[in-house]
């Protein structure tokens, strides 16, 4: 099956389908803003304007259709109907497909394409008016004219209505007769066309005719009407979750929580659900044979004889109806095998098996087409056999009221008027609640029936009448769904939604009746569907597998574990499923305690997507002892803190849990503050003036006395282990008041301002969300810590600690906890610690080595506050003569002395974390589960890397050029505060902070000139030439010359580099003209004042102004001078840049004049990012012209 091609054809639809029914609305005069009057009337005509400035005419049923229409509108809004409209006819036209190509239309003739190869005009068109449509007199003298005026595309919109509606009497549940119950308007606004090439019909028709075909052995059926579902919904789904980014409405709800079945995870459903639970009572059952995803291994039996016919099945969230077809597949392998014939088989699995139910109508539609056509594959006859199948769309009694206010003088059964009340209270908003209702066992077809009785009654007046019609027609819906709801079933199998951001009303549903489960709405199904399901009876679920191990489902997994049996459960690979963005598993659970061990594949292992995890899951039923197929039960899984399902852990894994301690006991592992406003609150540290940071705090009071505002802040990171990522500064100023006293618009405090008793001292760090594996980092003192980068406060044993949570051994008793990409403190708390006298020293040595290591790898660069001058530069060779750089070991060999080292520390380091990993492995008695070695991916540390080395070197030259940094002082020489002189005497900084970036040698000081200069300052003027080269080759830029590779890398690279480095919060900031690149220059925020645009704009814009007119002037000279074509050929495409170039920067100028007459001045506190906007989005306006917006500063 093609899934691209169904989900290109399915999104496209959408989006021509909702243009057409709109476009046809606004033909008739109704927009979104408006919905004229008519501006004539006659007998049976009426003249509408319309949006596009004409007038139109509707006559006789038009004029009825137009009328319903706005009635729709006006109850649902313009959108909701527009939406219902274009949906309803995608709807019909895949089925009307799906039909054809089936041959399973009544008529038997082909309604969108035609059984010849190659022939576009629809056979239905071709054959009209001889085909079997019950067509009136006056429809096939209609059909003869527009034949005639071949007014075709209209002939065809007349003749698929007039299917639909005569499919409406054998599946009145989807082709409902549009010409009944006001419907009507959905014809009025009906615009497809077969002639037209990009239309939906013809796209339709480039789908493979093998995908919508019942023969084929896989459910293609279902899949392909569940994939069309899903992504016709694709836009509106992701529209829903960017329009609320946490609480979803209720009528969004279907939106955002449908997702398709893969069909393997389907069979895998079913085959150890309803197949195990017929095999346990039927041993002698040939039913395994056929079941291909059936695991059995602990298949037992239970004396207990049941018919087919007892059997019942159900889908409390049906969606599209992937799980009842293939179902109903395994039900008719059953029914044969027990004699029945397919015929009667099809018809008693729609009557007495298959129950299922949805909140979303268009999802019901669906699946009530879907088991109508899998029961049509095995009885010709069914559709004409008038049966309902037992499935609903859960309707809601909103706007009814009760018996006793509605009934007036009539006279009231008191059960019945009980049982009705129950109804309409029970279903109150219950399309939000959907099936997590717990309905009571009542009489309900015996209201039906009283019901029926009332309506044969006279009315004793107007009102109660009107009652009684409205009674009638919803509430045999209502107890439809109230049967369902209130029944007992032998299996339950689902792909329940997933929401954790509810609103309020189904928040306090869920709180009120489901408290313990109440952490996402797929666990409340978890536990609600153990209510439908009967003793000893089965329930199968795809759900996200966090439910498997994070605290928020620990009592679900207590419910579970502690009176129910997990039959089986296949973990899949984090990413497998790719229509969702959370991991999944899929697992049965029986509804009884036992003591059979469960099956559990586990497929983490295994990258590639859901058909990957199809074949692995096949190759473990087919051999029993993979090693990836696991036997367990699940008392073992209350032997470890939290009870995750950890289904894979030995004995000699569950052993240390006793001979241990849990690190909770000895360590506190916490999580820290959320200051409410990371934007106002938070910097990192190279925003900010260094004098108003405080790096060394060893308290509260010290920091208060200090007077200082900024403070490290551990905020998480990447995945890196022993040291780094210290990047953050918190606004701390006072014992953090501004932060303690942000108050929101409720009144509520907007900080959380947890473990502050633990601020300062040092401690152990880890990322709270990970990509990947654990890692965790040792802090000295001096700083707090956030929420998203926790911490464990330890008194004793923190290098042991470290050493194991970094070890393999630590990460594998996370796994256990935890197999997640958020790591919290109970995680960590519930590790088991077994300490070793034995060993300790030597861990202790060991994690020491590696902090050191990686602090120095992470001090190496710019991003540390702790860099003290860049790697190229201490590693430069020095002439022990003259103490002056080398003659001749220029850049080229300072890299190679640099790598030499970085692969030392990195060898080391991994060598380190191999022996701490042989030295738990041993303490844990791990041998046979875990080995010792660790990838080079993993070890957090840097190897040298040319293009990143020389960049970051080039980084490091302009911030020389600036004064942040000095070749005489190591670190920082000047981020804010006085500036001092007397830092600078090899390489003196640029004067008034302004270089220039220019594409031609305009300045004899700008900025390549100004490298050069420092490369020959460094490295000596003897190999200036082969640096350049070097440095050249290495950064990659275009250009014929070092220089010109060099310059190119300043105008098309390096701002771009700086930006990535500096996590978009830049230092040095671009003034850029635009894409022509007809002037740019650099600044160092640090020391920018009121002056700096004006100077900018006087000193440089100007002068390159000037250089750009001197250039075109050339240029004239040599057009007009006797030089060879090619020369003149230059000159034009030279000029015609610079002219560009000029117009763009006088644009520019007129931009910055507005800001440099301002005076600016900026409070580093406020950090990059509303500094940088005051310089962008400049308005400026020419006589004549449109206002443009013109950003002064580069693009961050």
């Amino acid at each position: 099956m093609n899934k691209a091609a169904i989900k290109n054809f399915a999104v496209e639809a959408r989006k021509k389908l909702l243009a057409s029914v709109k476009d046809k609305a606004g033909r008739i005069g109704i927009t979104k803003e408006n919905i004229t009057e008519a501006i004539s009337k006659g007998q049976g005509y009426a003249v509408f304007p319309t949006h596009i400035g004409i007038e139109t005419t509707l006559m006789g049923k038009e004029l009825k259709q137009r009328e319903n229409l706005v009635n729709r509108i006006k109850e649902k809004g313009y959108e909701s109907v527009m939406e219902e409209v274009a949906y309803t006819w995608f709807n019909r036209i895949i089925a009307v497909r799906f039909m054809e190509i089936n041959d399973y239309l009544p008529s038997r003739i082909r309604v969108l394409s035609s059984e010849t190869k190659g022939k576009f005009e629809p056979d239905i068109v071709t054959q009209a008016p001889k085909i079997d449509l019950e067509l009136t007199q006056q429809e096939i003298e209609e059909i003869i004219t527009l034949k005639e005026n071949n007014v075709l595309d209209k002939l065809f919109r007349m003749l698929f209505i007039k299917q639909c509606n005569e499919l409406g009497e054998i599946l009145p549940e989807l082709f409902e007769n549009t010409s009944k119950y006001n419907k009507d308007y959905t014809e009025i606004l009906l615009d497809i066309s077969y002639t037209n090439e990009d239309g939906v019909i013809r796209d339709l028709l480039k789908i493979d005719e093998e995908d919508f075909l019942e023969a084929v052995g896989e459910n293609r059926t279902v899949e392909i009407i569940g994939w069309m579902y899903q992504y016709y919904n694709e836009k509106r789904r992701d529209e829903v979750i960017n329009i609320y980014k946490g609480v979803v409405k209720k009528d969004d709800i279907p939106a955002a929580t449908q997702l398709f079945t893969t069909d393997w995870v389907v069979r895998y459903m079913v085959d150890n659900s309803l197949g195990k639970y017929w095999l346990e009572r039927n041993p002698n059952s040939k039913l395994k044979d056929k079941l291909g995803y059936f695991i059995g291994n602990n298949l037992g039996f239970v004396d207990e004889k049941i018919s087919p016919e007892n059997i019942k099945f159900l889908d409390p969230c049906m969606g599209s109806g992937h799980i009842l077809v293939y179902a109903f597949d395994v039900l008719m392998a059953i029914y044969e095998e027990y004699g029945y014939s397919q015929r009667d088989a099809a018809r008693l699995i729609l009557q007495k098996n298959l129950y299922g139910l949805d909140i979303d109508d268009r999802a019901y539609q669906l699946a009530y087409f879907a088991v109508m056509m899998r029961a049509r594959k095995y009885n010709r006859r069914i559709l004409n056999e008038n049966i309902t199948p037992n499935l609903c769309a859960i309707q809601e009694s909103d706007g009814l009221i009760s018996f006793e206010q509605g009934a007036g003088q009539l006279r009231l059964d008191e059960l019945h008027k009980e049982t009705a009340n129950y109804l309409i209270d029970a279903f109150k908003n219950a399309k939000e609640y959907g099936s997590i209702l717990d309905i009571e066992k009542r009489d309900y077809d015996g209201l039906l029936k009283y019901i029926e009785k009332l309506k044969s009654e006279s009315a004793v007046d107007l009102f109660t009448s009107t009652w009684l019609i409205n009674i009638s027609k919803v509430m045999p819906y209502l107890i439809k769904q109230a049967n369902i709801l209130a029944g007992k079933y032998d299996i339950v199998a689902t792909n329940p939604p997933y929401l954790n951001k509810m609103d309020g009303r189904l928040k306090d549903f869920v709180n009120k009746n489901y408290k313990d489960y109440s952490g996402d709405l797929f666990s409340v199904f978890m536990y609600r569907n153990f209510g439908f399901c009967k003793p000893n009876g089965y329930s199968a679920f795809m759900t996200p597998f966090v439910w498997m191990f994070i605290k928020t489902y620990e009592k679900l997994r207590e419910f579970i574990i502690r009176n129910k049996n997990i039959s089986s459960l296949i973990q899949m690979e984090y990413s497998a499923f790719e229509e969702a963005t959370v991991p999944i598993c899929t697992f049965v659970l029986k509804n009884a305690k036992d003591s059979q061990k469960g099956d559990y594949i586990k497929l983490s292992d295994f990258k590639g997507g859901m058909e990957v995890q199809k074949q692995k899951v096949l190759e473990a039923i087919s051999n029993k002892d993979c090693d990836y197929m696991y036997y367990t039960n699940e008392e073992n899984f209350s032997k470890i803190p939290g009870m995750p399902i950890a289904y894979w852990v030995s004995e000699n894994v569950l052993v240390n849990y006793e001979k241990g301690k849990v690190l909770g006991s000895i360590a506190y592992p916490k999580t820290g503050m959320t200051t409410g406003d990371n934007n106002r609150f938070l910097r990192l540290w190279s925003e900010v003036s260094i004098n108003l940071c405080k790096f060394d705090c060893e308290n509260n009071l010290q920091g208060i006395s200090s007077g200082l505002k900024w403070f490290p802040y551990c905020k998480g990171g990447g995945f890196r282990r022993w040291y780094g990522y210290n990047e953050y500064l918190v606004n701390w100023e006072n014992d953090g008041y501004e932060i303690k006293n942000n108050i929101k618009e409720n009144g509520l405090k907007a900080a959380s301002v947890r473990s502050e008793h633990l601020y300062f001292k040092k401690f152990i760090t880890w990322s709270a969300v990970t990509s990947g594996k654990f890692s965790c980092r040792y802090v000295e003192k001096g700083f707090l810590f956030d929420s998203g980068g926790s911490s464990i406060s330890v008194n004793l044993k923190d290098k042991y600690l470290l050493a194991l949570l970094n070890s393999v051994v630590g990460q594998y008793y996370l796994a256990i906890s935890n197999a997640t990409i958020n790591y919290q403190p109970g995680d960590i708390a519930g590790v088991p610690v077994v300490m070793s006298e034995k060993y300790e020293s030597r861990i202790n040595n060991l994690v020491s080595k590696n902090i050191s290591i990686s602090k120095a790898d992470w001090d190496c660069f710019e991003t540390s506050w702790d860099f003290k001058t860049h790697p190229l530069v201490s590693h430069r060779f020095f002439d022990i003569n003259t103490n002056g750089p080398s003659k001749t070991a220029g850049i080229k060999y300072a890299y190679k002395n640099w790598e030499i080292q970085a692969r030392h520390q990195f060898e080391q380091l991994k060598a380190n974390e191999e022996e701490l990993n042989c030295i738990f492995i041993e303490i844990y008695g791990l041998q046979d589960e875990l080995t010792p070695e660790v990838e080079e991916k993993d070890v957090t540390i840097r190897k040298a890397d040319l293009q990143r080395d020389i960049r970051s070197f080039v980084s490091y030259a302009v911030g020389c050029m600036f004064g942040r940094y000095s070749l005489d002082v190591d670190g920082l020489a000047y981020a804010g505060g006085e500036w001092d002189d007397s830092k600078y005497k090899t390489f003196i900084p640029d004067k008034d902070n302004v270089i220039p970036i220019t594409d031609e040698e305009y300045f004899d000081d700008d900025i390549v000139a100004r490298f050069v200069k420092f490369v020959k300052v460094v490295y000596g003027e003897d190999t200036l030439e082969e640096n350049l080269d070097f440095i050249a080759n290495a950064l990659g830029n275009k250009g014929s010359t070092s220089r010109e590779v060099i310059r190119n890398y300043f105008l098309k690279d390096f701002y771009k580099d700086h930006v990535k480095t500096y996590q978009k919060r830049p230092i040095y900031w671009l003034f850029d003209s635009g894409k022509e690149n007809g002037f740019k220059a650099l600044i160092y925020l640090h020391r920018y004042n009121e002056d700096t645009v004006g100077r900018v704009r006087a000193d440089y814009l100007h002068k390159t102004q000037a250089a750009i007119e001197n250039a075109i002037a050339h240029c004239d000279v040599v057009l007009e001078s006797n030089a060879s074509a090619s020369d003149k050929a230059k000159a034009v495409k030279q000029k015609e840049k610079l002219v560009k170039q000029l117009a763009e920067t006088r644009i520019y100028d007129q931009a910055i004049a507005h800001i440099a007459h301002q005076r600016i001045s900026l409070d580093l506190d406020d950090g990059v990012v509303a500094n940088y906007a005051k310089f962008q989005g400049v308005v400026v306006s020419s006589e004549g012209k449109k206002s443009v917006k013109v950003d002064l500063l580069g693009k961050i």
